[in-house]
């Protein structure tokens, strides 16, 4: 499903696609999404919005990748991503730098290569955590500051 705001001549807007698996069956799951797009301030920041169903805790992945596009061809990326998560209004987690935070980069690496995400390069500003959330709805925000540029999101269940 996906609404927006329309403009005529293809020019840009903002738009919210959703994504729902209503497969109902046990081991149904949906273990990736993502979405790329040029990163600015005000209604330019990158938002996307993930629940984790049932009455267990679910371990996820969560990148906000910039430099690290260069390698693939896209040009002028946001050279210094940051995300943040958040519990309704509540911010619960935060990354600037994917190698620094709570944790390890080589747990992150082996996460990323688990679910088949590309891999990061090292001292690479792309920002990532990997944390253990309750069943919920969360929201994660990808930013540059007052910096502006292409970014990627993505979010992976890791179980």
């Amino acid at each position: 499903h996906t609404t927006g705001l329309l403009r005529p001549n293809s020019t840009t807007g903002v738009a919210l696609t959703e994504i729902y698996d209503l497969d109902t069956v046990l081991g149904s799951r949906l273990v990736n999404v993502s979405a790329r797009m040029n990163v600015t301030g005000g209604e330019g920041t990158l938002i996307a919005g993930f629940s984790i169903a049932g009455t267990v805790p679910k371990q996820v992945l969560i990148r906000g990748v910039g430099p690290a596009l260069a390698q693939f061809g896209v040009s002028g990326v946001l050279a210094d991503p940051m995300i943040a998560v958040y519990s309704g209004s509540t911010q619960i987690y935060s990354n600037d730098n994917w190698e620094a935070g709570t944790s390890t980069a080589a747990q992150i690496s082996a996460a990323a290569a688990q679910v088949g995400a590309f891999a990061l390069p090292a001292g690479s500003k792309d920002a990532v955590l990997l944390v253990t959330l309750q069943p919920g709805n969360y929201t994660v925000l990808v930013s540059g500051g007052t910096a502006t540029g292409v970014a990627l999101i993505e979010i992976y269940d890791t179980q």
